[in-house]
């Protein structure tokens, strides 16, 4: 007949006692692997911590250059200031009226623009590089914008 070999059993007891663990030193004080390695990744963590804590301040300091710079634009040209407010809010009409001709074109053309590509195409060449220009236009005039006149 057979000699049937006996199959190992699908599971094995795991002892969650608070004694050493198997591969760490045992009792002489050494510190064991895990927590070790949990130190050298929270020391990794405070130097990150101190690398993003430079960033934000050479970042906002770089900004404040920036705002400060702008400030005495505006100050030293108030009246090209206060123009280029007009002007950004005319361009925002614009800007507005722009984007209900777009939203009316893709409502309009919805199954043609979905099903052909030559179509989307030609609205995103006819629509994109105004929409895209006029975007840009709009956000230079509305930083060297000077306050809303009351």
């Amino acid at each position: 007949m057979h000699d049937r070999q006996p199959t190992p059993p699908l599971f094995t007891q795991v002892d969650i006692s608070a004694g050493p663990m198997p591969g760490a030193p045992g009792g002489n004080g050494a510190e064991p692997e895990n927590t070790r390695l949990l130190r050298e990744i929270l020391t990794a963590q405070d130097r990150q911590n101190e690398l993003l804590a430079e960033l934000v301040t050479q970042l906002s300091a770089a900004q404040k250059q920036r705002n400060q710079e702008l400030g005495q634009w505006k100050a030293a040209n108030p009246s090209l200031a206060q123009n280029c407010r007009v002007a950004a809010e005319t361009l925002s009409r614009v800007q507005t009226e722009f984007l209900n001709t777009l939203t009316d074109e893709v409502n309009s053309n919805a199954e043609v623009l979905l099903d052909g590509e030559f179509m989307l195409n030609e609205f995103v060449d006819r629509f994109g590089p105004r929409l895209a220009h006029l975007n840009g236009v709009l956000q230079v005039l509305a930083q060297l914008s000077g306050p809303q006149s009351s």
